[in-house]
C-alpha cells in the first residue's frame, strides 16, 4: 500500500492499492512545477518528539509560493497539518517548555502578523497586527516574552522646496531626493527611508517594545539566560556605508538600552547563539582581507566578549546555522562538502565530526545545495532531506539512523520518468586541477543514442551545485537533451584555496574548467557534438556571454540575468560599495583595462552564436541594462540575437512558479529553434 497524503486544498483521506500506479510514466512538463511540493525550516521539539515543518505548495490560479504548518512524530506516525488555507504560514519556533509555538503568518487578511498556537489545541493567538512584518523571532528562556527585529520607517527631508500648486491642480508627483548609498535593494525596490529596529514583547501581546531608535538597521536578537540583555549582529560603525561587511556581535541592556560591542575585529561576526548555561556565544565570521572568497569559520566566546576561540580552523569549509548541543560541551553545525551539505558537529576543543550528510532540495529551480535542520535537547536532529529524484523531504536522524518520513511529490513522480543523475570529475585543461560535475540523461535513456547537450552554469560566483532535485535540469532532460552541471573553480565547498583561484580573475580560467567538462562527457559517446548549447543565470551568464565570445562550438545559448560590463555593474548593482572593493580591487576609474579584460562585452565582436538574454525588469543585483547592452552589440554585429525580460521579475526571476516555467520554456524554445534534427 501507498503511504497516505493529506492534499493541501483538502483533506480527504485516500487509501489506494498499488495497481492505482500502474499507469504509463510520462517525462515531466513544465505545467507540474505547480505540483510539486517540498520541506522546509523543519523545527524538532525541545523532548525530540514531534516535528513542525514548513510545507511549501504553489497556487495555479493566483501564481503564488505559499506554505503551511505542519507537525509529525519523530517515528513518522500523525503526519497532520496545523495550519491550512491559500496563505503563507513560515518561520515556526517552538517555546522552551515544548508547550507553544510562534510563527509569521499572512492569514486572513493578507496581511504578516506573528501568531502564538499551542499545538496540543491548535488554539491560535495573532500577537502583533503592526503596518510592518516582524523579523526573526527569539524566546526568552522564561518563555515569557519574544524578541525580533521590524522596519521602522523615518523621514526623509529633501532639500528641494517647490512652490505650491494651485488649488485642483494635477501635477506630477514630486521628485525623489535620495543621498544615501545604498537606495535600493534587489527584491525590494527603491528603499523607504527606515532602519530594522529592536523590539520585545509580551505573550499577552500588546504594542511591542522599541529597544533601539538610531539609523542602523540591527540583526536577529537572542536573550541571555537571566533575560536582562539581548545578543545581537549588527554594522554599527560609522562607516557603515562603505564597509558592508564590518559587523560586530553586541549585547543591550535591557533596563536602560545600553549597547556593548563583544567583537571588534575586521570582518562580519554574526549568527550568535547562546550556550546552555549563558555563559557562552557561538558565532560565525572572519577576518576580512578583501578577498573575493573567504571561508566562514565559527568562534566562541564568553558573553562578556572575553576569551574568543576559532573552533573550527581544522574544518576548510563554510560553517552556518551553529546550534549548542544539549551539554555544553560542542555546538552543531551546517556546511557544504563537494557539493553535498551535512551536519557537523565540533567540541570546545576543536576536535570536529561529521553527523550525517544528504541534506538538501530547497532550491526547486537549479541544483544549488541549500538545507536547513534543527537539534532537541535529545540530540535528535531533524533536517531536509536532499536527492537527484525529489525536492527536499523530511527526515530524522536518531541516535546514528536516518528515517525518511515524508515522500511530498509521490503522487506526481509515481507516473513521472526523471532523468538519471551520474557524478563524475574530469582534470581542467589549464592547470590539471579536478573538478566536480554531474551529468543528467534523458528518461528512457540508450547510451547508443546520440542527444543534444546542454551545460548549465551556476551563479554566484562563490557558491556551489550539488546532487539535489532540479526542476530545471530535469525538465531540459524531459525534452531530451543530455545535461552537464558542475562546480568550476571559485565553487564554494572545496575550500578557501579553490573558491579564491577567481579571485580577481573571473571570468577566465573557469571557461577551462567548463569546456574540459564538457570534453570529458562527449568521451562518453551518447552526445551529437554538432547539438551542443549552453546556458547560466547571474554568475552562470557572465560565463555564458563570456564563452560565446570565446568559442563557436555551442549552436546556440542563453545568457540569463548576467554581467556583461563590469564598470558599469559595480556602481548600478545594489550594494555598490561591495563589489569594486571585493571583486576588482580597485575603483573602475583608476583601473578601467582590468574591468574591460574581464567583461564579455569587450569580446562581443568575436561572437557569432545566436544567443538570447533573459533579464527580470526589477532585477537590481544585475540590472537589466546588463542584458540590454549585451543585446544592442549583439544586433549591432549582425549575430542572430534576442531578448527577453520578464515583467515584475527581481534577480530571482524563478519566485513566482510561471516565472520559472517561462525561463525553463524559453531556453528550449530557443535552443529548439538552432538544434539539428536528424
Amino acid at each position: 500500500m501507498k503511504r497516505i497524503k493529506l492534499f493541501p486544498l483538502f483533506f480527504l483521506l485516500i487509501t489506494l492499492p498499488d495497481h492505482f500506479y500502474g499507469q504509463v510514466k510520462t517525462n515531466l512538463e513544465p505545467i507540474d512545477i505547480f505540483d510539486m511540493e517540498f520541506v522546509s525550516d523543519p523545527q524538532i521539539s525541545p523532548d525530540g518528539e514531534k516535528i513542525i515543518y514548513v510545507r511549501n505548495f504553489k497556487d495555479i490560479m493566483t501564481d503564488k509560493n505559499l506554505s503551511n504548518l505542519w507537525i509529525i512524530n519523530k517515528d513518522g506516525s500523525q503526519n497532520r497539518p496545523l495550519t491550512t488555507g491559500n496563505q503563507t504560514d513560515f518561520a515556526p519556533r517552538w517555546s522552551h517548555d515544548g508547550k507553544m509555538i510562534v510563527f509569521k503568518s499572512t492569514m486572513g487578511d493578507d496581511k504578516m502578523k506573528l501568531y502564538l498556537m499551542w499545538p496540543e489545541t491548535k488554539q491560535i493567538n495573532a500577537l502583533t497586527n503592526t503596518p510592518e512584518s516582524p523579523g526573526n523571532i527569539s524566546w526568552s528562556w522564561d518563555d515569557r516574552q519574544l524578541a525580533f527585529t521590524m522596519f521602522v520607517p523615518s523621514e526623509h527631508k529633501s532639500i528641494i522646496n517647490l512652490p505650491a500648486k494651485p488649488e485642483g491642480a494635477q501635477w506630477n508627483s514630486p521628485p525623489k531626493y535620495i543621498d544615501d548609498l545604498n537606495y535600493r535593494a534587489d527584491g525590494a525596490g527603491y528603499l523607504k527611508s527606515g532602519n530594522d529596529q529592536l523590539f520585545i514583547i509580551s505573550l499577552d501581546g500588546g504594542t511591542p517594545h522599541q529597544l533601539t531608535h538610531d539609523k542602523h538597521d540591527y540583526g536577529s536578537p537572542i536573550w541571555s539566560k537571566d533575560g536582562k540583555k539581548l545578543y545581537f549582529s549588527a554594522n554599527l560603525h560609522e562607516d557603515q556605508e562603505l564597509e558592508p561587511n564590518n559587523s560586530e556581535i553586541y549585547s543591550l541592556t535591557l533596563s536602560d538600552e545600553k549597547i556593548t560591542a563583544l567583537t571588534d575585529r575586521k570582518g562580519p561576526d554574526s549568527d550568535p547563539v547562546l550556550s546552555p548555561k549563558g555563559d557562552k556565544i557561538a558565532y560565525t565570521g572572519y577576518d576580512d582581507t578583501y578577498q573575493g572568497y573567504t571561508v566562514t569559520k565559527m568562534y566562541v566566546m564568553n558573553t562578556d566578549g572575553s576569551s574568543p576561540e576559532v573552533l573550527t580552523n581544522a574544518l576548510d569549509r563554510d560553517i552556518t546555522n551553529p546550534q549548542w548541543e544539549d551539554n555544553g560541551k560542542g555546538v552543531y553545525f551546517q556546511y557544504d562538502e563537494r557539493g553535498d551539505t551535512k551536519i557537523g558537529h565540533v567540541a570546545l576543543t576543536g576536535k570536529i565530526r561529521t553527523i550525517t550528510d544528504n541534506l538538501g532540495g530547497l532550491s526547486l529551480g537549479r541544483p544549488y545545495t541549500a538545507a536547513s535542520y534543527s537539534v532537541s535537547g535529545e540530540h535528535t536532529f531533524a533536517f531536509t532531506l536532499g536527492g537527484t529524484a525529489h525536492p527536499a523531504d523530511l527526515a530524522v536522524w536518531d541516535n546514528g539512523n536516518v528515517e525518511r518520513l515524508t515522500a511530498l511529490n509521490e503522487d506526481l513522480f509515481s507516473f513521472k520518468t526523471v532523468g538519471n543523475v551520474e557524478e563524475l570529475t574530469w582534470k581542467s585543461s589549464y592547470d590539471g586541477r579536478e573538478i566536480q560535475g554531474w551529468v543528467v540523461t534523458p528518461p528512457n535513456f540508450d547510451p547508443n543514442k546520440k542527444y543534444p547537450f546542454i551545460l548549465e552554469i551556476h551563479g554566484g560566483p562563490f557558491a556551489s551545485y550539488g546532487s539535489v532535485f532540479s526542476a530545471e535540469i530535469q525538465l531540459y532532460a524531459a525534452a531530451g537533451y543530455v545535461v552537464l552541471y558542475s562546480n568550476p573553480r571559485g565553487s564554494t565547498s572545496y575550500g578557501q584555496e579553490f573558491g579564491n583561484l577567481i579571485h580577481h580573475d573571473y571570468p577566465n580560467h573557469d571557461y577551462d574548467d567548463l569546456m574540459s567538462g564538457v570534453d570529458e562527457v562527449l568521451k562518453k559517446g551518447y552526445v551529437d557534438e554538432n547539438n551542443l548549447f549552453v546556458t547560466g543565470g547571474s554568475g552562470g551568464g557572465v560565463l555564458t556571454a563570456w564563452i560565446v565570445g570565446k568559442t563557436d562550438r555551442f549552436k546556440a545559448a542563453v545568457v540569463a540575468k548576467p554581467v556583461i560590463n563590469w564598470y558599469s555593474f559595480v556602481l548600478y548593482a545594489d550594494n555598490p560599495a561591495f563589489f569594486y572593493k571585493y571583486w576588482f580591487g580597485d575603483k573602475p576609474w583608476e583601473n578601467p583595462e582590468a574591468y574591460l579584460k574581464r567583461s564579455p562585452l569587450s569580446y562581443v565582436g568575436n561572437v557569432t552564436t545566436p544567443t538570447m538574454l533573459i533579464s527580470g525588469e526589477e532585477d537590481y543585483r544585475t540590472p537589466t541594462a546588463e542584458a540590454e547592452q549585451f543585446y544592442a552589440a549583439l544586433k549591432i554585429e549582425g549575430v542572430e540575437s534576442a531578448l527577453l525580460r520578464i515583467p515584475g521579475a527581481s534577480h530571482g526571476i524563478a519566485n513566482r512558479p510561471s516565472n520559472l516555467i517561462a525561463k525553463t520554456v524559453s531556453i528550449l524554445t530557443w535552443f529548439e529553434k538552432y538544434r539539428d534534427v536528424k
